[in-house]
């Protein structure tokens, strides 16, 4: 008869052999859902390509429905088939997901590698961690560009004008969603910074955005995905257009196109992944495994090299520099900057969370009429 301690040792074995058998048994294959264009290739770039370089024998498939992921996620949960393994989202959808169930909540500490000086990864996130779900990758901004080739003598220094028909004719593109849009509105229709999302939050408020974006609707062409904006300004097919810092500054720097930044009221954001509920241990284990590698310090300050979005940790900002390819200075390109940020907006996530879905109703309707 086996003595208690050989039979605790016989299970701690067990159960050591157990955890070893469930580490090795990782799905050979990740679906990840980005945004496409110069962002979701900087990922490529500073992720996925080393991550494959070190584990040759997984298959890394890409899909570009970020600005899609709350509904699809939802029809794929009804429909009982998680087709995705890793999805990036703003904050705000992150939250939505969080709190309807359908992404993962997680440990930082314990999921993500701490800081090179051991500082861990709660604290080296900070407050960038607004989600029990979510893990925070970028800041970036959303704001505009322009065709310094078709605004005359005189280039646009404010965000009203985007407004201003008269000063700039031609097209503009903005988004098709009423984040950011609505908060433009009402900056040029006299609401003060400060009073912005105390006014949206009302009916009345609401119609006064509306009503403003009203005086240039028949010149605005419709975005959906990031990439949109940059070509169609290459095209020369709008003046100016709103998109993402980085989308516009792989348009200017890399592209060497007639377009310039418009830095005023840009409204600052996060972006980082979640993790839909409910995988399969083996993908699951997979996706623990990349996110573990991907978000450390030197991963998330080796993607600002091909694009000029903020790493969300503090330990990976003094590890910037130069860009990859082209050799310049990353610093000023950065939402951040100083001398970028001297008129900046700050995005009410937490808001937009509990209103996106009524809003996102009422402007499209405003779309179709």
């Amino acid at each position: 008869m086996k003595s208690k301690l050989a039979t605790l040792m016989c299970g701690a074995a067990l159960a050591m052999t157990g955890v070893h058998a469930q580490a090795a048994d990782m799905a050979d294959s990740m679906t990840i859902v980005s945004w496409g264009g110069a962002y979701q290739k900087s990922q490529i770039n500073a992720y996925a390509e080393p991550y494959k370089a070190m584990h040759p024998e997984v298959e890394v498939i890409w899909d570009e429905s970020s600005n899609e992921a709350v509904a699809k996620l939802r029809a794929m949960n009804e429909a009982g088939n998680i087709t995705w393994d890793l999805v990036d989202v703003v904050a705000a959808d992150a939250i939505r997901l969080c709190d309807e169930g359908l992404a993962m909540e997680y440990d930082p500490d314990e999921l993500l590698a701490p800081a090179p000086d051991g500082t861990p990864a709660s604290e080296d996130f900070g407050d960038l961690i607004v989600s029990d779900c979510y893990i925070p990758q970028i800041v970036y901004s959303t704001t505009f560009g322009y065709r310094t080739d078709m605004v005359g003598d005189t280039p646009p220094t404010q965000i009203c004008d985007v407004f201003d028909l008269e000063k700039y004719p031609g097209k503009r593109s903005l988004e098709k969603r009423p984040i950011n849009n609505m908060e433009w509105a009402l900056l040029c229709d006299g609401v003060a910074k400060e009073d912005v999302y105390d006014v949206l939050e009302t009916e009345e408020g609401q119609a006064q955005a509306l009503a403003k974006l009203d005086t240039i609707k028949d010149q605005v062409v419709w975005w959906s995905a990031g990439a949109d904006t940059p070509q169609l300004l290459a095209d020369g097919e709008v003046v100016m257009g709103s998109t993402y810092n980085g989308r516009l500054f792989s348009l200017i720097e890399e592209q060497d196109q007639p377009v310039a930044m418009l830095w005023d009221a840009q409204v600052f954001d996060l972006d980082g992944w979640i993790i839909p509920a409910g995988l399969p241990a083996d993908r699951l284990a997979r996706v623990k495994d990349f996110l573990k590698f991907a978000t450390d310090t030197q991963r998330l300050a080796d993607q600002a090299k091909y694009i000029s979005y903020g790493p969300a940790r503090k330990s990976s900002a003094p590890l910037v520099g130069k860009h990859a390819e082209l050799g310049i200075d990353m610093g000023p390109h950065m939402p951040t900057d100083p001398a970028n940020a001297q008129n900046t907006f700050l995005y009410n996530y937490t808001w937009w969370a509990d209103y996106r879905d009524d809003l996102d109703a009422k402007f499209q309707a405003w779309l179709a009429q």
